[in-house]
């Protein structure tokens, strides 16, 4: 018998933090893609735009957190899981060094600050974002955290493992 760690932030049966972190990481991922366009180009317009698409990462790397934290410190089951550590750990320090990474772009000037510091932290926050990405797959399909293996079933009611890994509702 499993028991799938429910989570609390969500709307119906949807949780909310798949919903929101696409935006962070979209922005977060298009900086370093913009840092080189400017590298590339010299156009002070990809400069600027990656400077906005890393404050814009953050604003939305902290909403998309509020739902994250709500599931972590409501259920003890994520909490025991490593992966939700990693993941959230992880995320943490992709925020961090992207607020470093803006505060130099906006202190220095975006354009000063790409070359060599501002386009190395944003491709360590992308391969930080790969690595919390993993552990956020390895929490939903290896730990079914908010899954709902069956029509009907909330994600804390528990499930048995039937052959060819699909699961359904225990019989009462």
């Amino acid at each position: 018998m499993t028991i799938n760690p429910k989570t609390t932030a969500a709307i119906g049966d949807h949780p909310l933090h798949p919903m929101l972190i696409p935006f962070p990481v979209a922005c977060l991922v298009g900086a370093p893609i913009a840092d080189l366009a400017f590298i590339g180009t010299g156009d002070n317009f990809w400069a600027r735009a990656a400077m906005w698409l890393i404050g814009a990462g953050i604003v939305m790397a902290l909403v998309a957190a509020v739902a994250g934290f709500t599931d972590f410190f409501s259920e003890p089951r994520i909490r025991r899981l490593n992966d939700a550590w990693y993941h959230m750990v992880g995320n943490l320090g992709a925020v961090v060094l992207a607020l470093i990474n803006f505060y130099l772009r906006y202190a220095q000037g975006a354009e000063a600050a790409i070359k060599p510091w501002g386009v190395v932290l944003s491709l360590i926050v992308v391969g930080i974002l790969l690595f919390t990405g993993w552990k956020g797959w390895e929490m939903v399909y290896r730990h079914h955290v908010a899954v709902l293996d069956a029509p009907g079933q909330t994600s804390s009611e528990p499930v048995t493992p039937q052959h060819g890994g699909e699961s359904h509702r225990r019989a009462a």
